[in-house]
């Protein structure tokens, strides 16, 4: 039994990639372009559409909760893009509360040689899971 032979490029097979389409977006599959925004919060910056789902820094707001970022850096869509300086003003993007939740516990272990010091803790980092429900410019 023999195996197939690999293509000429490193000796590696050569895959195939598709294109993924998403379905309810048509104007994205063809081509077209969406608006998006980037916004900070919890430290970090996020570039987002509506619809999106994302795992942010914990936010003081229950479930279900209707939460306005105005921390907003930029936001357009294809040429027709604002950037802040460092925010763009009158615009903001409306984030829903889906739930509340803790990352997978990472180990922090302390050790000393030769000297019988060791420490093992712990850790879960609280995040808010969001969807972004409209961004506004």
């Amino acid at each position: 039994m023999s195996l197939p032979k690999p293509h000429s490029k490193g000796g590696q097979f050569q895959a195939v990639q598709k294109r993924k389409t998403v379905p309810g977006l048509a104007s994205l599959n063809e081509g077209g372009v969406c608006m998006y925004a980037v916004i900070a919060t919890g430290g970090k910056q996020y570039r987002v559409k509506e619809g999106d789902v994302l795992f942010v820094e914990k936010l003081a707001a229950g479930e279900g909760e209707i939460v306005e970022i105005t921390d907003v850096l930029a936001v357009g869509e294809g040429e027709d893009l604002k950037v802040g300086t460092p925010f763009v003003d009158g615009a903001k993007a409306v984030l829903k509360v889906v739930s509340h939740g803790k990352a997978k516990k990472i180990i922090i272990f302390k050790y000393k040689p030769k000297k019988n010091y060791r420490r093992k803790t712990g850790h879960r980092q609280p995040y808010t899971k969001v969807t972004v429900e409209k961004i506004e410019a």
